[in-house]
């Protein structure tokens, strides 16, 4: 999905030495950065670790922040009378942030749970937006990333509104089998939309 031929050419000793490879990896595969955007935005960007079960996000609270794994997994879920609904999970070298939180300027209706020990890198979002406007090609990206993140809840949406349990785990095992053992029963259900006696019912059937 983030193909791109037009990648921005740096040196190999640069990109060693610096702290979130990983992340400009990533930005390149969207839309290509030029070396002096590259250079500011590792000066904003803050390295932070969690433990399993801690929050990244907590619900009522404001997205203020991009977040980009470097190791581990979190859950982007919300509750709904007493229910916990998981919509996306995001492993390694994912940039996510409740994006609906930071357009609406609104408190977020969602949490973001580490369901592994994490590190990752956070990028503020008022800093962030800063840089997009001094630099043209980090408006590009973040224009890009924007479409796309938009793109992947509507498919979320649809997937939830118009598929049934057994289409949504087979999508699922699809796409995210790289992740599936890092998972318990009990989110992937969540995820689903069904009890976990209804997923061993459907993983029976496989």
């Amino acid at each position: 999905m983030y193909k791109s031929d037009a990648l921005t050419i740096v040196s190999h000793n640069y990109y060693s030495h610096h702290k979130m490879i990983e992340f400009i990896n990533f930005c390149k595969k969207v839309s290509p950065l030029d070396n002096d955007c590259i250079i500011d935005l590792d000066s904003i960007v803050k390295f932070k670790k969690v433990n399993k079960n801690d929050f990244l996000l907590n619900v009522n609270s404001h997205s203020n922040e991009l977040f980009f794994i470097k190791k581990g997994i979190v859950k982007f879920c919300f509750n709904g009378d007493g229910k916990e609904f998981i919509m996306r999970f995001f492993a390694e070298n994912i940039l996510f942030a409740d994006i609906e939180s930071y357009t609406s300027k609104q408190h977020s209706k969602y949490e973001i749970i580490a369901i592994e020990n994490t590190e990752y890198y956070s990028l503020p979002f008022y800093k962030f937006e800063q840089l997009c406007l001094k630099h043209h090609s980090l408006e590009t990206f973040f224009r890009k990333f924007m479409t796309i993140a938009n793109l992947n809840m509507m498919e979320r949406i649809s997937e939830i509104l118009e598929e049934d349990a057994k289409k949504r785990y087979e999508n699922f095992i699809s796409k995210n089998s790289h992740i599936l053992p890092r998972i318990s029963l009990g989110d992937l259900a969540s995820y689903l939309g069904i009890t976990q006696v209804s997923l061993s019912r459907i993983r029976a059937n496989k």
